[in-house]
């Protein structure tokens, strides 16, 4: 199997293979674009969203800088707001739903690498899907790891390291996240 093949069939992959850069590079060149538009040109904004995107609804918002590994693996909701320093590594698909807000410093990641240094020389990478609900607030400096699912109606505290799936109407928070409160759903 060829590596790309590898990374999309969620086995373990060279990332310093030829064909999977190729997929970072065009993510740099795609994030460099939307980086250098005026803040206050929201259409062209919104138009590069839309072409580094695999896809996005209504009135999506990203503040700069971003930066993400593929581009083609991110798909955003209606009203999606990144905040400042947002990073997706998009390697694996994220799915995000309507009226998502996202804090500054936040990360998101779908890749993982091995804990063994044999695994780490040979570069190897290894991708799970991520995927957040609607109505959900991600706040400051938060990290989302590999393979997690987010509910709807979900309040991610500043600072929380989520490494396990989170139940719809809930805060979270801490390092490694729980759940800290119920919430009701006014919708």
């Amino acid at each position: 199997m060829k590596e790309l093949e590898k990374l999309k069939a969620g086995l373990p992959y060279d990332f310093t293979d030829s064909e999977v850069n190729a997929l970072k590079i065009n993510a740099i060149i795609g994030c460099q674009k939307l980086n250098s538009i005026d803040v206050l040109d929201v259409y062209k904004r919104q138009e590069a969203i839309s072409e580094l995107f695999g896809s996005v609804g209504d009135n999506p918002n990203i503040l700069p800088v971003f930066n993400c590994d593929n581009g083609k693996n991110i798909h955003v909701g209606n009203q999606f707001l990144m905040n400042y320093n947002g990073t997706i590594l998009d390697v694996e698909k994220v799915e995000i739903g309507d009226y998502v807000m996202i804090g500054p410093n936040t990360l998101i990641t779908t890749v993982n690498h091995p804990l063994s240094p044999r695994g780490r020389r040979q570069n190897l990478g290894i991708a799970k899907p991520v995927r957040i609900g609607s109505d959900v607030w991600i706040g400051g400096n938060v990290t989302i790891l590999p393979g997690v699912t987010i509910g709807n109606n979900v309040v991610v505290a500043a600072g929380a390291v989520v490494n396990k799936d989170v139940p719809d109407n809930c805060v979270v928070g801490g390092v490694p996240a729980k759940m800290i409160k119920a919430l009701d759903n006014d919708l």
